[in-house]
């Protein structure tokens, strides 16, 4: 039983070591971008501040008017989105269409005054979210992330096996060795940070991964075929089009998938002012800070969509055109279970939840993760012999037992590109390196 116990700590070790080294400088990223996006508001507020802050004299121009002086500066452009300050001190915003992409249009709403713009995938935020969630290339970052993601839960499930005391002391846990060494220092900060933020980082990555391209399409089609996400019978008598809402707004993720409805004009109405669209969602009681996204074509819809602090306040509405009528409202109550979790999980995982407690314990989670992965790191390279990667080694007998094989096959199954790497990797060993004498030689130890 002993020997059975040797082999599967040395296996494991070697999981845990070959994935830390190959993944720390990702993880290391999306700690740094994700500690960064946990204080968006306060980060654009101080970056935009002349474009965002605006002072109150009388009374505001209407949105029409406002709409009306961009339209005479930007004649070439298409308005597509207006989002009316959700505070007396908050300019307008207008995104506009250009030929040269997306641009966000600032105006003073008592007056008119154009602030300023600034293009919307240039934004500083912006180009945090795209390093963060596809390292800023698109579909094949989205794939590298979300791998990433997936082993630092197998990192962690690994790590919490080889620190699980066996000879009943905790050092590491309570008690880090400043006196023993560089290397005790390392590993005693490692497992320490490592079992103590252990649940704070796995909640991390799980509240992450309904954004994941691959996994996140999965988890919503479940949601949507166990109606877990939104209750589509809410909508069965009013005509849908195939477009998903995602395309035609930034709305919650429990609404990412809604079909967009039809506006129809049965007596050849005009289309309503936005006067009116804002009116609906005052009556409707939508949070404030709402964003109105203009219809597309004769049948499309005004949409209105609201990230407030508090999931609970979500709202998504589609508006007929012409007739101002609530062709779809979705809000938190309407969510099935799997999409209110899934929300909370969005807000906490984005800092909003809570507040600033929740920032800062985001923060700190983060932070901790940097340093977790860098100790590990220093670990390897003072123990690392020169000309050899220094991975943990084999043992003659190194069977894989079925534990060990019950739990990988698990993990592949619930974190599918995972369990593809570990399919890629045990062919790359099976069929080259151990049939190259240099490579055998070099991942040995």
């Amino acid at each position: 039983m002993k020997d059975n116990n040797t082999s599967i700590y040395r296996r494991v070790w070697r999981w845990h070591f070959y994935a830390g080294v190959i993944f720390a400088p990702i993880l290391i990223m999306l700690a740094i971008t994700g500690g960064i996006y946990l204080f968006k508001p306060e980060i654009q507020n101080i970056l935009y501040k002349d474009l965002y802050q605006v002072e109150q004299k009388g009374a505001p121009i209407s949105a029409t008017e406002q709409i009306a002086i961009v339209e005479k500066e930007y004649p070439d452009a298409k308005i597509s989105r207006f989002r009316k300050g959700e505070t007396k001190e908050r300019s307008t915003e207008i995104e506009v269409l250009k030929t040269a992409g997306s641009y966000i249009v600032y105006v003073n709403p008592y007056n008119g005054d154009i602030l300023g713009e600034l293009k919307k995938d240039e934004m500083f935020m912006e180009w945090v979210v795209k390093l963060h969630g596809e390292l800023m290339i698109g579909t094949i970052g989205d794939r590298i992330v979300e791998l990433a993601a997936c082993w630092a839960i197998i990192l962690l499930i690994t790590g919490l096996y080889l620190w699980f005391p066996r000879d009943g002391k905790l050092y590491g846990i309570f008690k880090i060795r400043f006196k023993q060494g560089k290397r005790i220092f390392y590993r005693d900060t490692h497992v320490m940070l490592g079992t103590w933020l252990s649940l704070f980082i796995l909640l991390l990555v799980l509240t992450g991964l309904p954004w994941a391209g691959f996994l996140g399409d999965k988890i919503n089609q479940v949601a949507t075929s166990t109606h877990t996400g939104y209750p589509m019978q809410l909508w069965d008598e009013v005509p849908q089009s195939s477009v998903p809402t995602k395309e035609v707004a930034d709305v919650p993720w429990a609404a990412e998938s809604m079909p967009v409805p039809k506006s129809y004009n049965l007596n050849s109405l005009p289309s309503l002012p936005v006067e009116n669209i804002i009116q609906i969602a005052e009556e409707k009681n939508v949070h404030p800070g709402f964003s109105i996204n203009f219809p597309e074509g004769e049948t499309g819809v005004y949409t209105i969509s609201v990230f407030p602090q508090k999931p609970k306040d979500q709202a998504t509405l589609h508006i007929n055109q012409y007739t101002g009528g609530v062709l779809a409202d979705l809000r938190f109550a309407d969510y099935g279970p799997m999409a209110k979790v899934i929300e909370i999980g969005i807000a906490l995982h984005e800092g909003r939840y809570f507040g600033l407690l929740n920032q800062l314990f985001g923060l700190l989670t983060c932070l901790g993760l940097v340093l977790i992965v860098w100790s590990g790191v220093v670990m390897w390279w003072k123990r690392r012999p020169a000309g050899k990667l220094g991975a943990p080694t084999k043992l003659k007998s190194d069977k894989m037992s079925r534990k060990v094989l019950a739990l990988t096959i698990l993990l592949g199954i619930l974190l599918p590109l995972a369990g593809i790497s570990i399919i890629f990797v045990l062919l790359i060993d099976y069929f080259l390196i151990r049939r190259i004498p240099a490579a055998k030689e070099y991942f040995s130890a």
